[in-house]
């Protein structure tokens, strides 16, 4: 481990091993310094280290290490410079997100690169075996291979950041944004798996928070801006749950908001509120939870109309056709009728929790379990006019169902509504908080309630209708869908019919005894019998007892009373006795597991250190190890490769453990066989060419020089007849040319003056051109004049500007200097009076407490009880002071040192020297002078009540602490301070 005088010298370090290459020690190096126990006060360099060590952390991908340094940066400047942390926390989450956008950039497959099911999950064996067996990479595995580590160190950064800040109340917007952020890096790569967990951490926290709520830096939910930030971070969990279709996480995520709310009491604003019951809706639609949906849609609609004054009509009117659409699509009967016990429990929670979510306490009793149902939802939609509000188709569709009787056209009458409901909906109004509004889908089930009111009035008409018949009624199903309806219905008692697939026809018929109608028939029926027997025969009256009991009732209930007052104090004391005992167990427990706690969790640290250490050592043998395979590696390759190109054998056998140091050592072996091969094949070929090559010679010594002869004959005809034929030529050439010549100079005069023509034409219009461009020259020139005249003016006036008001600033500080050099002058001449007065207010405090102590001691008799102290010498004469000078002292007063052991004859003491420049030798009151004199008149008042005898002698000072314990006192005598105050101070 290093070590560094300063931190800026592991800084230096770190930026010099990176300049070389060498990232790892050099976050190795930093990683010592911040976890070092010297550097644990704040200071401004370390925030530097710490962007180094954040950046050299999301290079290498080295998560651990940057919780590590983020965890002890956090110890070191919590209670200092907590905002620094927040910059580096930031810093560290923008490197994070920067290098995996980057690398998302550069691949083309993200899709494809990301389509792994957990981010924190170590490689599969198959896909170790598929990358080592695989030759070339394709195009998907590369950017697997590129873009998914980024991305799990991104996962791991949010993980990371979270942790570290879960109980930190100065940091809660910083967590609430961490949150937020990690959320939507969830939504935008439809990470479920991280979603999930990422909603368990952040419950985690909350509940830890609640549980430990002794620590020192906790968040206080209660607080408004706190409660804002969790509720805040809740929200957004329910709205990427429910964009991502996790429907449980969702519903934990409602309950997770519902907790909060209880904890603290409080009820979020109106438009969180909003968002809470519009979520629920869905929530419970997708659980076909349809009462709880229709009552999560009529706490919306009363919230909107009671807070939203924005809200337009037609929009309010969407509104309460949901929460009229949403009552009508429950079904009309009770689910739990004939369920088993357990069944019915596990409805009975169900049905809680969802209650206590939109707001709802269920009592668990049997006789109040009908709280929440759709006839009383109904009766409270009449009764809150949400009925006023819908629209009249959603109207009429109400009266139908719910209070029409037409066995015959319901379903007619009922088809063309719906169909009108269903265009209905859309997108609302920018002053509505929900987004649309979605009518359609409540067809399905208000065809479903439709089909079970026309069987159920159809059943109440007729006993038999044939198939046919009852499928033209009912035009949304077939029959077959009809049946499954009706057999649900049948199951809970809704209706009575049969189908009789062989007849084609359906059977109604009134419920049995045992239905609803007729349950309670035998049990009236036996009362009534028990009545009518009681009355015909009336029961036989028997003698009373009464009289007999009356005298000693008095005695019997008085001794009740004291057996049960007995038993009531007995039982009370066995009560206390138990509670104490309870509570005697529970403090040792508690001591018990807080000792074993201790114990374990030094156990556990010294683990922690002790595998922290083994895996340190273990990373740098398993990297050196890598490395040396690696190179090992690239050797066996080129070694198979040239073994491969000479036809050779493998150089090493299969199965068999490759190092580097046997490879390098084969290699060499390998090597300087080959060159000694190479070296022998190379003289015995020499040789043979040597041969081959004088054999060549020797033969063809002799055809050279005949082809050579054969070759001087045939050159030297060709050269003969091609020197004849050029002579030929050129006689022939010669002719031609003369009568060309001839030809031509008949035409050389017009030539002359034809090329005098164009040469005086070329040279005026060359000078006009030449004229031309001189003149577009001198243009050029003379703007460029003016440009630069301008620019040096306009340069002028700028810094002629600048001169003035630089020397108007010089004048003004100078005038300002001067101002407070004029005031500082007066508040030192003002301090200095005012320390002059009041030293004359101190001098004359003085002089009166003299005056006052004179006149005491006058009065107390002091100057006949012993000396005056040299310092209470009179300076002239005064009739007053005559006492000798060298008097005995009393035995219970102060004895002066210089007087202590020695004779009557002994020389006086030397005269103490004023230090305070005056007559007297008490030092001069502190500045606050009232205090002083209020203490001295304290010290009077304890002389006075002494007597005199038990004050310090001749009224001298305090002792000096040189002198010993026993002399201080004067005798042991009981002594209190002087007036005059200890001449050390």
């Amino acid at each position: 481990m290093s070590t560094f005088a300063k931190p800026e010298n592991a800084l230096k370090r770190a930026e010099e091993l990176i300049n070389v290459g060498q990232k790892q020690d050099a976050l190795q190096a930093l990683h010592d310094l911040i976890t070092s126990k010297r550097y644990r006060a704040w200071q401004k360099p370390l925030e530097r280290i710490m962007f180094k060590y954040v950046e050299l952390c999301v290079d290498l991908r080295r998560g651990r290490f940057a919780k590590d340094g983020l965890i002890q940066y956090r110890i070191v400047c919590q209670q200092v410079n907590v905002t620094s942390l927040e910059e580096v926390i930031k810093h560290f989450m923008h490197l994070s997100t920067e290098k995996a956008e980057e690398a998302r950039s550069h691949s083309q497959a993200l899709e494809e690169a990301l389509d792994v099911d957990d981010l924190e999950a170590d490689k599969r064996p198959e896909d170790l075996m598929l990358s080592y067996v695989s030759g070339e990479k394709g195009k998907e595995r590369s950017d697997r291979e590129l873009v998914t580590p980024w991305f799990k160190f991104l996962w791991e950064t949010y993980r990371t950041v979270l942790e570290i800040l879960r109980n930190n109340s100065k940091l809660e917007a910083l967590y609430a944004m961490t949150a937020h952020r990690a959320f939507q890096f969830c939504k935008q790569y439809k990470r479920t798996t991280e979603f999930r967990r990422l909603c368990e951490i952040i419950r985690n926290h909350l509940a830890n928070l609640n549980k430990y709520r002794d620590q020192r830096d906790r968040p206080d939910i209660s607080a408004p801006e706190s409660l804002q930030l969790y509720l805040d971070t809740r929200f957004e969990q329910l709205k990427v749950a429910t964009e991502l279709e996790l429907w449980q996480e969702a519903f934990r995520s409602i309950e997770d908001i519902h907790g909060l709310m209880f904890m603290v009491k409080k009820t979020p604003k109106a438009s969180l509120m909003v968002v809470y019951y519009a979520k629920l809706t869905e929530i419970f639609w997708i659980s076909s939870s349809y009462l709880y949906h229709a009552y999560a849609w009529l706490k919306l609609f009363t919230l909107q109309k009671s807070f939203n004054k924005n809200l337009s009509q037609k929009d309010l009117q969407m509104i309460a056709s949901s929460v009229v659409l949403a009552a009508l699509a429950v079904t009309p009967y009770d689910h739990t009728y004939g369920a088993s016990h357990l069944e019915l429990e596990n409805e009975k929670e169900r049905n809680l929790r969802m209650a206590n979510l939109i707001g709802f306490n269920l009592d668990l009793k049997p006789e109040s379990r009908e709280v929440l149902s759709r006839p009383s939802l109904l009766s409270e939609l009449v009764s809150k006019g949400v009925m006023s509000c819908v629209t009249q188709e959603v109207k009429d569709l109400y009266h139908l169902l719910e209070h029409e009787f037409l066995p015959l056209d319901l379903a007619a009458k009922v088809q063309p509504l719906l169909s009108k409901i269903s265009k209905l909906g859309g997108k609302l109004g920018s002053a509505s908080s929900l987004p649309e509004v979605h009518l359609s889908q409540y067809v399905p089930a208000l065809e479903k309630l439709a089909t079970l009111r026309l069987l159920q009035q159809v059943s109440r008409v007729y006993q038999t209708m044939k198939i046919e018949s009852l499928s033209q009624m009912i035009p949304f199903f077939d029959f077959s869908a009809v049946e499954k309806i009706s057999v649900d219905a049948v199951k809970r008692n809704f209706i009575a019919m049969k189908v009789d697939h062989m007849k084609l026809v359906v059977l109604f018929s009134t419920p049995g005894l045992e239905s609803d109608d007729l349950r309670d028939h035998l049990t009236v029926f036996a009362e009534s019998l028990n009545k009518a027997r009681a009355m015909i025969y009336p029961p036989t009256k028997k003698s009373s007892k009464l009289g007999e009991i009356l005298p000693g009732l008095g005695e019997i209930v008085d001794k009740e009373h004291r057996i049960l007052l007995a038993r009531k104090s007995i039982i009370e004391k066995r009560k206390e006795e138990q509670e104490r005992q309870l509570l005697e167990m529970e403090r040792e427990e508690e001591s018990r597991r807080l000792k074993q706690l201790k114990i374990t969790e030094e156990a556990e640290h010294k683990r922690l250190a002790a595998e922290y250490e083994q895996r340190n050592r273990q990373r740098i043998l398993r990297e050196i190890e890598e490395r040396e395979l690696e190179e090992a590696q690239a050797l066996l390759e080129e070694q198979e490769k040239r073994s491969k190109r000479k036809g050779g054998k493998k150089p090493i056998l299969e199965g068999e453990k490759v190092t580097k140091q046997i490879l390098m050592e084969r290699a060499l072996s390998e090597q300087l066989r080959e060159r000694q091969e190479m070296e022998k094949k190379f003289q015995k070929l020499a040789k043979t060419m040597d041969y081959l090559e004088r054999a060549k010679r020797e033969e063809a010594a002799p055809l050279i020089e005949a082809a050579f002869q054969q070759r001087l004959v045939e050159e030297k005809a060709l050269h003969e007849h091609e020197q004849q034929l050029e002579t030929e030529l050129s006689r022939q050439r010669h002719d031609g040319d003369l009568k060309e010549k001839y030809r031509l100079s008949r035409m050389l005069e017009n030539k002359i003056i034809f090329e005098e023509r164009v040469k005086s034409r070329r040279e005026a219009e060359f000078n006009q051109r030449k004229a031309e461009r001189e003149e577009r020259i001198n243009q050029i020139i003379q703007a460029r004049k003016q440009e630069r005249e301008a620019l040096r003016k306009k340069i002028f006036f700028v810094s002629s500007e600048e001169e003035r008001l630089n020397k108007l600033r010089e004048e003004e500080e100078a005038r300002k200097l001067e101002e407070a050099e004029r005031r500082r002058k007066e508040e030192a001449e003002r301090k200095a009076k005012l320390d002059e007065i009041a030293e004359k207010q101190r001098q004359r405090e003085r002089e009166l407490e003299e005056k006052e102590r004179v006149r005491r001691e006058a009065l107390l008799g002091r100057t006949t009880d012993g000396p005056l102290r040299p310092s209470e010498l009179p300076a002239g004469p005064d009739p007053g002071a005559a006492a000798p000078a060298a008097a005995a002292p009393a035995p219970a007063k102060y004895v002066p040192r210089f007087r202590r052991g020695g004779t009557e004859g002994s020389a006086p003491a030397p005269p103490e020297t004023d230090k305070w420049g005056g007559g007297s030798s008490r030092p001069a009151p502190p500045p606050d002078s009232d205090k002083w004199s209020s203490g001295a008149r304290q010290a009077t008042a304890d002389a006075d009540r002494w007597g005199g005898g038990g004050r310090w002698g001749s009224g001298d000072s305090k002792p000096d602490d040189r002198n010993p314990p026993g002399d201080r006192w004067g005798g042991g005598s009981k002594s209190t301070w002087s007036s005059s105050r200890p001449r050390g101070r």
